[in-house]
C-alpha cells in the first residue's frame, strides 16, 4: 500500500502496572539538565518524585529504568552520549538510531538525560495512541517544522532500506506515498494527514522500530 512506509516506531520498556494516583509536593516538570547531572547509585526521593510525575511508571519501574540507564552511562557522567547509546546491540544495528537519538534528545545537546530517557519510554509504553503518533511523527519530521516533506521521507526511508532499494525506486515509493498522504496537496504531510495514513492503511504500527533496553 502507498501508505505503508509511514509506520510507527516503538521502544520497548517495562510494562507499567496500574497504580494509585501519586500526589507530591510539586507538579513542576523536572529539569533535564538537573536530572542528567545525577550519577549516584540511587535516585533521591525528590528525583523519584519528579520521574513519577512526568511519566506513568511506578516507583519500582523507575528504579529498573535507572539501573538500565546507569549501565548505559559508562563514564558516570549522568548523561548517555551517542557512543554509549550505540553500545546496546539492538540500537547499534537499528537503521533509525540517529533519528531515535535526535527525538529523545529534546534539548539538542547530543546527550540523553535520565529525564529524557524516562519521558520517551513512558510515551512509547503508554496506551495513549495519540502520544505515540506524535513521537512517531517526529522520527520523519527531521527539521521539526511540523510537516514531513518529500525529502525528509526519502531520508528516513533510505535509512531503513539501505542499499536494498535503489534511489530511483525509493523515490518512486516516496512520491506515491506523498500523493496518498498529502490530502490538501500542499506538497507536505501534516501531523493530521500522517494520522489519517496510519489509520487508513494496513501499517503494522509496532514493527518499524524495536529497541530493547537492557
Amino acid at each position: 500500500a502507498a501508505g505503508r512506509p509511514l509506520a510507527q516506531p516503538r521502544l520497548s520498556s517495562p510494562q507499567a502496572q496500574p497504580r494509585q494516583q501519586h500526589t507530591g509536593t510539586s507538579a513542576v516538570a523536572p529539569d533535564p539538565a538537573g536530572m542528567g547531572a545525577s550519577a549516584s547509585a540511587n535516585l533521591t526521593p525528590e528525583e523519584m518524585e519528579e520521574m513519577m510525575l512526568c511519566s506513568h511508571f511506578s516507583e519500582g519501574e523507575v528504579k529498573k529504568l535507572w539501573r538500565a540507564f546507569r549501565r548505559l552511562d559508562e563514564d558516570g557522567s549522568g548523561q548517555i552520549s551517542r557512543a554509549e547509546f550505540m553500545q546496546v546491540p539492538s540500537i547499534a544495528t537499528n537503521p533509525l538510531v540517529q533519528r531515535v537519538m535526535a527525538v529523545l534528545d529534546k534539548d539538542n545537546d547530543n546527550e540523553i538525560s535520565f529525564t529524557e530517557f524516562v519521558t520517551a519510554l513512558s510515551v512509547f509504553s503508554s496506551e495513549n495512541e495519540g502520544d505515540k503518533l506524535k513521537m512517531a511523527f517526529k522520527i520523519y519530521d527531521i527539521d521539526g517544522d511540523g510537516f514531513i516533506t518529500n525529502g525528509e521521507l526519502f531520508t528516513v526511508l533510505k535509512m531503513m532500506v539501505g542499499d536494498n532499494l535503489g534511489d530511483v525506486q525509493l523515490q518512486q515509493v516516496v512520491d506515491k506515498t506523498m500523493i496518498f498522504a498529502d490530502k490538501d496537496k500542499d506538497g507536505k504531510v501534516s501531523f493530521e494527514e500522517f494520522c489519517e495514513v496510519v489509520a487508513s492503511s494496513d501499517v503494522e504500527l509496532d514493527q518499524t522500530l524495536s529497541i530493547a533496553i537492557p
